[in-house]
Formats: C-alpha cells, structure tokens, sequence
C-alpha cells in the first residue's frame, strides 16, 4: 500500500472523522479531566501543522500534528492511524514527518503527552521505536496516573 503524507488543514470532513475515531477510542481509557485533546479548530491555529496520511485512494488512513510552543520547543498532538492500517508503519511515517518539520523550524526539543495503559501500549511502542524518551510532566500537564510523557532531543545536524 502506497501513502502519501501532507500538510493539510483538519478543517475537511475526512480529517474530522479521524479526529472523532481517536477520541472515541480514547475516552473509555482515562478521566476526561485527564485528556488533553485539540478540536479540529484549534489544530487549524497557525502555530499547529497538520499532517494526514492518505492510501493511494485517497482516503484520509492518519494523521499528526506539530504544535509550537516556543523557538525551542514543539508538542507532537493528535497521533491516530485507522485500526485497518496498524502495522503498516503509517504512524511512524507520520511522526518522522512531524519530527522533521520540527528540526526545519530550529526546534530543539520535541514532547508529547500520551495516555497510560494497555490501550496506548502501540502508541508506547511508536514513540520509544522512534528514539522518544521518557520525561516528566511538560508545560501545564498535571503529573498524573492517567499520563505518559516523551521527549526528543532534537540534534540538529541531520544524519548522512
């Protein structure tokens, strides 16, 4: 299967039912005071770029987002393939591509917030394959049960 990953604006239908399937899948896994979700609006804000995989259909199988914080520091959000393509390393291709953009802007650190649990244990497995590490609590998260924190220290000589 051939995807195809794009900048592209979360304000389009398909887009919007990715986002709906990633917060159904994640409400039944923690509290909602305890997850830390942006709207489709919010992820339009210009400090958010969105990136959405595609199959060579065309349809909408991923997506993953760079929020920027700071000169230094931008937040990977929003992660979510379509169960039928798990496996496939779309994710991976997503978050290279988020990590990417992140060292084009000059970042130097890269975080994200996940949950914790049997239910984010793919989404554990992605982040620690793709050199993230584990961290503290970052920014206003609460220090909780409910929360997994990673990071990525950004070197910005790129590899040869």
């Amino acid at each position: 299967m051939a995807v195809f990953i794009a900048v592209e604006t979360p304000l389009q239908d398909d887009v919007r039912g990715l986002v709906g399937r990633l917060n159904d899948h994640l409400i039944p896994l923690s509290p909602l005071e305890f997850q830390f979700k942006m709207t489709v609006e919010q992820m339009a804000g210009a400090d958010t770029t969105v990136f959405v995989a595609r199959n060579d259909s065309g349809k909408a199988i991923g997506m993953g987002a760079l929020k920027v914080h700071s000169a230094e520091l931008g937040e990977v959000k929003r992660m979510y393939t379509d169960p039928e393509v798990r496996g496939q390393r779309v994710g991976s291709a997503l978050l290279e591509a988020i990590v990417n953009l992140a060292r084009q802007k000059g970042l130097s650190n890269v975080v994200l917030e996940t949950g914790s649990g049997e239910g984010m244990a793919e989404a554990h497995r992605l982040y620690t394959r793709s050199g993230f590490v584990t961290r503290g609590a970052f920014l206003d998260y609460p220090d909780s049960e409910w929360s997994v924190f990673f990071e990525m220290p950004l070197n910005q000589e790129q590899p040869a």
